[in-house]
């Protein structure tokens, strides 16, 4: 059920908010606002791995670039017992000369970690990104 919450906005704020909307691709203000404040709710209250506490559980994608020679050592990252691999995408960037593997994970926390540890460790790995999924108590799956 929709409910509708108005609030104040100077003039400059406004024409900056209609802006935004439109260059992430959102057709209207309201669902832009709305997924705005989950996402920064989620930074807060979640953030990042750090912040969060060794037996805790999480879930969401890894993303690793790397060289492409490289891609062999990192297979055995998908196979690891402690962290539940879901999905995996492996693609070949021709513009930055690159390849990058998306995971779909969830485990605890210190396990992620030690994960992301091992493969930052690999050589020819440029960079290792986790994102958190948005927490919902209802929904999806």
């Amino acid at each position: 059920m929709s409910q509708i919450i108005t609030f104040s906005a100077d003039a400059e704020f406004a024409q900056r908010l209609d802006s935004m909307t439109k260059e992430t691709g959102y057709n209207n203000r309201s669902r832009f606002l709305r997924d705005a404040a989950l996402n920064y709710n989620e930074q807060i209250t979640s953030g990042d791995l750090e912040n969060m506490d060794a037996e805790d559980l999480a879930e969401g994608t890894m993303v690793i670039y790397f060289q492409h020679e490289s891609g062999k050592h990192l297979e055995k990252y998908r196979h690891i017992g402690e962290v539940n691999v879901h999905s995996y995408q492996h693609s070949c960037l021709s513009f930055s000369h690159s390849c990058v593997d998306t995971m779909q994970l969830n485990g605890k926390v210190s396990s992620i970690k030690e994960m992301i540890n091992g493969i930052r460790q690999t050589v020819g790995v440029d960079k290792v990104q986790f994102i958190i999924s948005p927490k919902r108590d209802h929904g999806c799956c």
